[in-house]
Order: structure tokens, then sequence, then C-alpha cells
């Protein structure tokens, strides 16, 4: 790409509403509805679920434990090969992308459901089991979704697409996340997760309505063992044959350590400080939301301006000073105005973060394997964050306490920060680019 991509996609906005008008594009649009889907099982198994196991009494090191839920996630390319390769009975007349995109809805309602109907204090094991199946089910819809979104999108739309597919998927989580809170309070937590099994619904319809993706690559079902193994190592072989290849897979190891181990572990923060449901719902869901708006659009313009690399670099500095902010707002203790700083800067760094980073590695996929490629990017950008939440983090912070746990997590993002900007000056940034980032002739 990536001399196409960084300089034709600047030139071909120059004013501020060259910048917004390709957020109103129909396969932009297409992102916004996709990302409302794909957040809702993502804030029922983070924020939601700690906050629900939290009022329940039960123990940190448990519901910090309960994070390697989202480690299911993190196993994506071991059956993302399949989405992009099988072709479904009956339904697969709609499309291979459409019919996968019914099925793993389908799947992320029931497990929903499932999950609601688990009692915490009752059976803490087969509510861990319920949270794992619904990683599952969120984990496939998501293989479905990024594939369908990148297909979807022009080269040139990645980075408005991107910001795009981040205010839904806010909006998704911080709906769900809200609407859980308030019908929790009200109903029952069971209640609460079988009201937000809706928020599947944008997705699947958005594939009934547009149909295949313009850029999806077919591929005909392989029968023989020869053929079901070149499926399942084609996309893996195709990746690492890039130059630079291997040290971009250590890039998406360590750039978000430090951003996914603070984040898991907020709500514990807020509950521990005191802050009441409606307290966390208006400044963690709201300020929140309204920071990443403004933080997803100004994304979406300096891509635009600056072009893919140095939009990264500032992006992953954001995001890790934004993990002082809790820092000090936990030295602080229960404060409004210090809730909504941290939240409001948070948000903010997240939102412009996630338009440019989901841009770039939306770039590196080979349309021939976007379902599998991008699982694997997807993946990796948190397992190690997620192993280390779900192992360790609420045994730091009953060790060091909030404040040096959160400057702790700010350290751990240095490596990715010093990593991309040496992949820069290397020349790696652009060699190892995917055909998602080119212009097909």
């Amino acid at each position: 790409m990536s001399e196409g991509m960084e300089q034709s996609v600047p030139a071909q906005r120059r004013g501020l509403w060259d910048s917004f008008k390709p957020y109103l594009e129909k396969e932009s649009l297409a992102a916004f509805f996709l990302g409302v889907s794909s957040g809702f099982p993502f804030a029922l198994l983070a924020a939601t679920l700690t906050t629900r196991l939290a009022q329940d009494g039960i123990e940190k090191s448990t519901i910090t434990a309960f994070t390697l839920a989202f480690f299911v996630y993190n196993l994506k390319p071991l059956w993302a090969w399949i989405i992009d390769s099988a072709r479904l009975p009956l339904l697969g007349r709609l499309g291979q992308r459409v019919s996968w995109m019914i099925v793993a809805g389908l799947l992320v309602m029931a497990a929903t459901v499932n999950l609601a109907l688990a009692d915490p204090k009752a059976d803490i094991i087969w509510t861990a089991t319920s949270a794992v199946l619904l990683g599952l089910a969120g984990a496939t819809f998501d293989i479905v979704i990024d594939a369908y979104r990148i297909e979807t999108l022009k080269p040139y739309q990645l980075g408005t697409g991107s910001g795009m597919s981040q205010y839904g998927w806010r909006i998704g989580a911080a709906a769900a996340g809200a609407l859980a809170l308030v019908v929790a309070g009200r109903m029952g937590w069971d209640w609460a997760y079988a009201v937000c099994a809706i928020f599947a619904l944008p997705a699947m319809l958005t594939a009934l309505i547009l149909g295949e993706p313009a850029r999806h690559a077919v591929t005909h079902a392989k029968r023989g063992f020869a053929e079901v193994w070149a499926s399942i190592a084609g996309p893996f072989v195709e990746f690492f044959q890039r130059s630079g290849a291997w040290l971009v897979l250590l890039f998406i190891l360590v750039h978000k350590i430090g951003d996914t181990l603070a984040n898991l572990t907020f709500r514990l923060l807020f509950d521990d400080l005191g802050f009441s449901n409606d307290e966390i719902a208006l400044y963690d869901v709201g300020v929140g939301f309204w920071a990443l708006i403004v933080g997803v659009f100004v994304g979406g313009i300096i891509y635009a301006k600056l072009g893919l690399k140095r939009s990264v670099l500032i992006a992953l500095i954001l995001m890790a000073i934004s993990n002082v902010s809790f820092a000090a707002l936990a030295a602080a203790g229960h404060s409004n105005w210090g809730m909504a700083g941290a939240i409001g800067f948070e948000n903010f760094a997240s939102g412009y973060g996630g338009v440019v980073v989901v841009a770039y590695f939306s770039a590196l996929c080979d349309l021939r394997f976007t379902a599998a490629q991008y699982a694997l990017i997807s993946a990796g950008a948190s397992i190690v964050g997620r192993l280390l939440t779900g192992t360790t983090a609420g045994s730091l912070i009953e060790a060091v306490g909030y404040v040096n746990f959160y400057l702790l997590t700010t350290i751990l993002a240095l490596p990715g920060i010093v990593l991309f900007w040496w992949m820069m000056r290397a020349g790696l940034v652009d060699a190892a680019m995917g055909t998602a980032g080119k212009e097909q002739p």
C-alpha cells in the first residue's frame, strides 16, 4: 500500500467537509452498524460482568480471572479459516459472508440469554462456563463482522470506515452497558442480559440489506486433506512471507499490553472508590461516549491529513498517557470531576487510536484470506494483556495499589511505541502491507 494509501488519501480530503463526507458513504454507514453488534458482547463480558460479580461479593482475584473468557477471542485464528472457505448449507445461497453473519448472530443471541440465566452466587463455575460460551460466540461473530467490513470498504475508506466501526462499537458497548445497569437495578441481572441480546440484530440486518461485500474474493470449498490444510496454512504462510512480517507481529503482540491491562480493571477501581451504578452510567458511559465520538472524528481527520504512519504513532503515545489519568483518579479518591476527566481522556485516546490502528491492521490483510488474517491480527493485539489481566491483575492491584498499578501499565506501553517508530524509520510499515490496503486493478 502503501504509497497509494499514504499519499492519495490526504489528497482526497482537503477541507473540513471533505474530511466529513466519507463518513456518510454507504460503506462507512455499514461499518457503523457492524460495529454496534461487535461491541455489545465485549461490554457484557467486561465492565458489565465485572460490576455484576463485584456487587455479588465475588473476590477480586476471581473477578479478574473472568477476563480469561476473553482469551477465546485470541483463539479466533484456529477456526477463522472455516469462515473463509466453508459454504453453509441452505443459507449459503445468501452468500458466504451473509450466511455466516446470520448464523454467528444467532449464536451470540443464544449465548447472551444463557449467561442471563446463570447465577454467580449459586454456581460460579457455570457462570464462568457461560461467559466462555458467550466469548466463543462473540469471537465467531467478530470474525465475520471484521471480514465483512474490510471487504466492503474501499482502500481510501479504511480510515473513515474504521472510524465509523469504532463509533458503532462504542455505541453498542455503551448502550448495552448502560441498558444492563439500568435494567439490573430495576429487574435484576438476568433480565439485563437477556434484553441486550437484541444488539446482535444491526449486523445481521446490514448483511441482509447490502448482500455480499464487493471485494470478497470467492474461494471454493476444500474437500481433500491437502486442500483443507492449504486453507488453514495459506493465510499464515502468505503473511509471514512479507518483508518484516515477524516484526509487525511483534508490534501487534506488544503494542496494547498496557492499555488492555488497564481497561479491564476500571470497574474494579470505580467499585472500590464507591461510585454508584448511576454515577458509573453517567460518567463511564455518558462522558466516555461523547469523548470517544470526538476522538474518532479527530482520528479520521488526522489520518487523512498526516497519513497512516504518523497517525498510528500519535495514537500509541496518547493511549499510553491515558493510563496515567487513572492513577491520578485512584490517588484523588471518589471525585466525579476526576472520574469524568480520566474517562474523557481515555475514551478520546481510545477513539482516536481505534480509527488509525484498526485502519492499519485492516490494510495488512490479503483479500483472499480476510477473515483468517484479521483474526490472527486482532487476536494477537490483545492476547498478552488479557493473559496478564486474567492471571495477575487482581493480585497486582492488591499488592501495589491502584496508583502504582496504572503507572506500571503506562510503562508497559512504551515498547510498542519505540518498535513502531523504528518500523517507520526502516520502511517496514509499508513493506508488510496486504492487498486490502491497495487499489485493485
